[in-house]
């Protein structure tokens, strides 16, 4: 007998951009989106061979690191603003708002790669 086929759903984001990564549906999962995301990958392994820097790790510009850090803020900040309107008795309409607020700041949050 043979074996059911499933449909794997849950999404894999690319390991170099985070963009959603098409599945093949049979066989191993794609890693990346992308040749050239597979060869951004590449390049960075290449170049930290030999080094103390762990081949997995993401190096960020002071610049980058505060962006980041800026957008982390504002999505804490956001669901800060649902959970007292919650608290608060809030319209549906006002809790609309602020969860579409919430989830701009998680999609530009996600974005920093």
């Amino acid at each position: 007998m043979a074996p059911e086929t499933r449909r794997r759903t849950r999404v894999q984001p690319c390991r170099w951009c985070g963009r959603e990564v098409a599945d093949a549906g049979m066989g191993r999962r794609r890693q990346y989106c992308r040749q050239s995301c597979r060869q951004r990958a590449y390049e960075q392994r290449a170049m930290v061979k030999g080094t103390a820097v762990a081949p997995d790790s993401v190096v960020l510009t002071a610049d980058e690191a505060v962006q980041l850090s800026d957008r982390v803020y504002q999505v804490r900040c956001a669901a800060e603003d649902m959970a007292t309107a919650i608290d608060e008795g809030a319209e549906v309409a006002e809790l609309r708002d602020l969860c579409d607020e919430l989830m701009r700041a998680a999609k530009a949050a996600d974005g920093w790669r």
